[in-house]
């Protein structure tokens, strides 16, 4: 990594790095660690400004469009999708970074990041494609993120991947807390390919916590999803809104939208009662990161990263209620009859694809076949079965659908 932008330097640039005074423990991008590949940068943009844009402009961000959250894409055009489940992660992301006087582009662009690395049909589809890579180096899409991010989107002609600044790549790879002990040594036992890989080229200080920015696009990422599933679940018919109620902190939030609004439709009330939820935990969040950054005494990042527990976090009693939440949704909705049958689908597509092209590479396109010979991936499995494994993560649930009718339906082509 190249060594801080030099002062000097920074004189020359035209812009202006942050539209509000940052904390001293927020992280400043012309104090920024560097790029893996140095570059010079941008006289109207910031080094974090840049990683956004880079990443908003990838193939893997738009393919999100059409990867599963919790519904499968054709079931109805109302429910989340990875994409719009994302840019809420965002929202939240940089409301919370505005609160804390930390740098909103830094933690946007983390947020944006977080989930690229995401197979078709979601978790389902993960958990399949870590069955098949098991014995040949593993999955974890945190680690497929980190992939797209350093080495698969290639649309530079001195690197390959997007060339991010230390910050989000660190924050991408510990937004979930740190990977290592403390103290303990990178080792492929210990830690996903990429990541790997990537700590052979710089410290990422896995065994530390990430910054405030990455803190908080991890923890908006929980506000998000447990909010909009909620959302989505109502919508399905998984459960009622009574069902919800006998949740103590829904059934006050319910209580009180319906005293403030008497005569208020069950379709308002929805929506008012997740923003309440969204609004009752950010605020949760803002007031308890607050309070351990006090105690912390924190001057600078690393004081956040060298703490002994994470700072931006829910308070206990709403961690409770969060759980109690997670439970509640695991029970009435992941498990839910409908979503089963798409898991007893997608254990079929993604080992028949996966089983397909490992055996007969030649069967993936041109250029795909290109990335497994570049690899070794004819006379090595482990090789083979990595490009594999990147062809099968990137593809959008109709793709993958399609796929499997190209290989499986015999009269595909020929009608």
């Amino acid at each position: 990594m190249p060594q801080a932008l030099a002062n000097d330097d920074q004189n020359t640039l035209a812009y202006n790095y942050c539209a509000l005074p940052l904390a001293s423990y927020a992280c400043r991008p012309d104090q920024s660690k560097g790029r893996l590949f140095e570059e010079e940068e941008s006289r109207h943009r910031t080094p974090f400004q840049r990683d956004r844009d880079r990443i908003i402009h990838s193939s893997a961000f738009r393919r999100l469009k059409y990867k599963t959250q919790v519904f499968v894409y054709h079931e109805g055009d109302h429910y989340r999708t990875r994409l719009t489940h994302t840019l809420e992660v965002s929202q939240i992301a940089r409301t919370l970074a505005r609160a804390l006087l930390v740098n909103e582009d830094l933690a946007e662009g983390i947020a944006l990041s977080h989930d690229l690395g995401h197979t078709p049909f979601a978790h389902m589809g993960e958990e399949a494609l870590k069955k098949c890579m098991d014995a040949l180096g593993g999955f974890e899409h945190n680690d497929q993120s980190l992939r797209i991010l350093v080495q698969l989107e290639n649309k530079y002609p001195r690197f390959q991947g997007l060339n991010l600044t230390w910050e989000t790549l660190e924050g991408v790879a510990k937004h979930n807390g740190p990977c290592l002990r403390k103290k303990q040594q990178p080792d492929l036992s210990v830690l996903p390919v990429t990541l790997f890989e990537l700590s052979k080229k710089t410290d990422l200080k896995l065994d530390q916590y990430a910054s405030v920015e990455a803190q908080v696009a991890g923890i908006a990422d929980d506000i998000a999803y447990n909010n909009h599933d909620v959302e989505d679940g109502l919508r399905a018919g998984f459960f009622t809104l009574e069902e919800l109620a006998q949740m103590p902190f829904i059934g006050n939030i319910i209580e009180n939208v319906k005293k403030s609004y008497p005569g208020i439709t069950p379709t308002i009330l929805v929506a008012e009662m997740i923003r309440d939820m969204i609004g009752a935990m950010v605020t949760d969040v803002l007031e308890e990161s607050q309070k351990r950054l006090k105690e912390i005494k924190a001057s600078s990042p690393d004081d956040v990263r060298q703490a002994s527990r994470q700072t931006v976090a829910f308070s206990p009693k709403m961690f409770d209620d969060i759980e109690a939440l997670r439970s509640f949704l695991y029970a009435r909705m992941y498990r839910h009859y409908s979503l089963q049958r798409i898991w007893a689908k997608v254990e079929r597509i993604i080992p028949d694809l996966f089983t397909s092209f490992t055996n007969k590479y030649t069967l993936m396109p041109d250029h795909w076949q290109r990335r497994v010979e570049e690899a070794g991936g004819l006379t090595n499995d482990k090789a083979r079965a990595r490009i594999v494994c990147d062809y099968i993560a990137g593809m959008t649930d109709r793709y993958a659908i399609r796929e499997h009718e190209r290989l499986y339906d015999l009269y595909w082509d020929l009608k």
